[in-house]
């Protein structure tokens, strides 16, 4: 598919690299980090704009990125800008912006962005619920907009012939820790050893990339379990290669122990933002976990996840849609 877009797109991006003790130490810290830890892995933020352009190209949309001199040279010119806003306080660009998505958390962090910055057209944030946070703050000013899964990457070839683990157990829970493998973890595992499933655990944070393709290749299903996701990429990478999965999806408020319970409470939340019935079950908490599997062992042979990433969240789909959003507001 090619859009043979005569707009070339201003696409910028950055990670956040504030001084810590004295004005420009950000840029020795930097030297002497690669030096330490090697060639920075990309982060969930900065995957957003790597994966954004993968799918523009794909589609054969021009852009630029990260060509301060040109927008600044034009500052009449609509500008992207993902991430976190420090290149928009940094910056002070003057042009139009499209911010988004991977902003700040919560709209309390900036609450007067739109009065602050009015060359800030539109905020997009990863999902509908978080969109719905924000609306009560920034009104129509905020659009849901999901970056795309590079379903040529994540593929179901990646799954072995034969496997050797009917469960991939993804453990994402970054808060409460204590109290979640008490009353969930543990009694999920348990439950699994009960009827002779065999499944290997992996920690968010925890594996590296190569060991997350090798469990998944092995596993015949995945169980996922994160107390709430914006988007919730790592799941959806899992779904595009045809593994249906059991989803711990609790609702209930944003626990983000920065914010909940004394700065915002604000329900409902899901850590599958986007799932329909191919992806595969949801259950609320281990009573639930006990029937829904039964369930999903039952219909295995019926889920189509692949078929929901293909529909809905492909590079190609979601990166015209950020298209059809920037090139909308040419027109305001």
């Amino acid at each position: 598919m090619n859009l043979n877009s005569d707009k070339i797109l201003n696409i910028f991006y950055q990670e956040p690299n504030p001084d810590r003790w004295i004005k420009y130490d950000r840029y020795p810290r930097q030297i002497i980090r690669r030096i330490i830890r090697g060639k920075q892995k990309p982060g969930g933020v900065m995957m957003v704009a790597l994966q954004l352009l993968k799918g523009l190209d794909n589609l054969g949309i021009p852009y630029r990125f990260n060509d301060f001199q040109y927008a600044k040279k034009n500052p009449d010119e609509l500008i992207g800008v993902i991430g976190k806003p420090q290149l928009i306080f940094d910056e002070k660009f003057k042009n139009p912006i499209l911010f988004g998505a991977g902003v700040f958390s919560h709209p309390i962090d900036c609450p007067d962005l739109f009065e602050k910055y009015p060359n800030v057209k539109k905020m997009l944030v990863p999902g509908e619920w978080m969109r719905k946070m924000c609306e009560p703050f920034y009104h129509d000013k905020v659009e849901t907009w999901p970056v795309g899964i590079d379903t040529d990457k994540w593929k179901p070839e990646i799954i072995k012939d034969k496997q050797n683990i009917d469960f991939l157990i993804y453990n994402k829970i970054r808060w409460n820790n204590e109290y979640y493998n008490k009353d969930l973890v543990i009694p999920i595992l348990c439950e699994l050893d009960s009827r002779n499933l065999t499944y290997k655990l992996i920690n968010y944070g925890k594996y590296d990339h190569s060991e997350l393709i090798s469990s998944l290749s092995n596993a015949r299903a995945a169980i996922f379990l994160c107390e709430h996701e914006t988007q919730g990429i790592a799941y959806q990478q899992i779904l595009a290669t045809n593994t249906p999965i059991l989803a711990w999806d609790m609702g209930g408020f944003w626990l983000d122990p920065s914010y909940y319970p004394e700065k915002v409470k604000f329900k409902p939340v899901s850590s599958v933002p986007y799932w329909n019935k191919d992806c595969g079950e949801k259950f609320e908490n281990i009573e639930q976990f006990k029937k829904k599997l039964i369930t999903f062992l039952s219909n295995f042979q019926l889920y189509r996840p692949r078929e929901f990433i293909v529909e809905n969240l492909t590079l190609e789909i979601c990166a015209e849609k950020y298209y059809n959003i920037y090139k909308g507001l040419l027109k305001t």
